[in-house]
């Protein structure tokens, strides 16, 4: 099963991957999760905390044209082996940092280096059995610019505004460009059925599922806990861990875990 998930600033869609991801892990998969958003999110929602590190600035390299690539060598897997960090639930984490005081330069090697091994993940057969679960940046350019070429399902995340509904859309359609994706719409932050209703209306398309507006979900972003850590038994989680199964489902694959390890390629 590989995922992305997308969405409008504030939709959510940090908190939900990095609890699908860790959801999924604990139905006996080997889950990788992938951080293209510059913006802190996916790391507190896994239950590391606030990461900033270029994971891949030491596989980066620059070529005779002052081009960053991988360095030779050092292919998807053995870039997860070496340079990932382990979540709660076995969870392995990638990402290519987040911007501080000096801005986006010292992260460019990272980045490069991690959009190429994302581009290599579908040739990548030992990591075939895996689980692939991509957080995004707000807004549309990542899936415009084929940032999660691995993913089969781009899960957009909508809250029940219209601005969200209309961002949704928007990269919906985009999504639908690549070949073989599917697109799932699933509300966030719904007070009732008559939010769900309402959003199914404007999208014109059915919903994936709704999550609940959860004062533990505000509770565990304002504490810069993971909600799967802050409360296990809420109803958001109660509705991610439903969602978990109907992506097994869709998926076709089961509960069952991936069979593969990570080797030194």
């Amino acid at each position: 099963m590989r995922i992305a998930v997308v969405g409008k600033g504030g939709a959510g869609k940090s908190v939900v991957a990095g609890t699908l991801a860790r959801l999924l892990a604990r139905r006996g998969r080997k889950v990788l999760a992938l951080d293209s958003d510059p913006m802190p999110g996916l790391s507190i929602s896994l239950g590391l905390g606030p990461l900033t590190t270029a994971m891949l600035a030491d596989a980066a390299e620059k070529d005779g044209n002052g081009r960053w690539r991988l360095k030779k060598g050092i292919g998807a897997a053995r870039a997860v082996q070496r340079h990932s960090v382990l979540a709660p639930d076995g969870v392995r984490l990638l990402q290519f940092g987040k911007p501080e005081l000096e801005g986006m330069a010292p992260l460019m090697g990272s980045l490069n280096a991690f959009y190429q091994v994302a581009h290599r993940l579908a040739q990548t057969k030992v990591l075939s059995g895996w689980t692939i679960a991509g957080d995004l940046p707000a807004g549309p350019r990542q899936a415009a610019f084929d940032w999660a070429p691995y993913a089969k399902f781009f899960i957009v995340v909508v809250e029940p505004t219209w601005q969200s509904v209309l961002s949704a859309r928007r990269i919906g359609r985009i999504a639908r460009a690549g070949n073989g994706v599917k697109v799932l719409f699933l509300a966030n932050k719904v007070s009732g059925p008559s939010d769900t209703k309402v959003m199914a209306d404007r999208l014109h398309a059915g919903l994936l599922a709704s999550v609940p507006a959860d004062d533990a979900a505000r509770e565990a972003d304002r504490l810069g806990m993971a909600l799967l850590d802050y409360a296990p038994s809420s109803p958001a989680v109660a509705a991610l861990e439903t969602v978990a199964g109907e992506l097994e489902r869709r998926s076709g694959e089961g509960s069952v875990p991936g069979s593969s390890q990570i080797g030194d390629r």
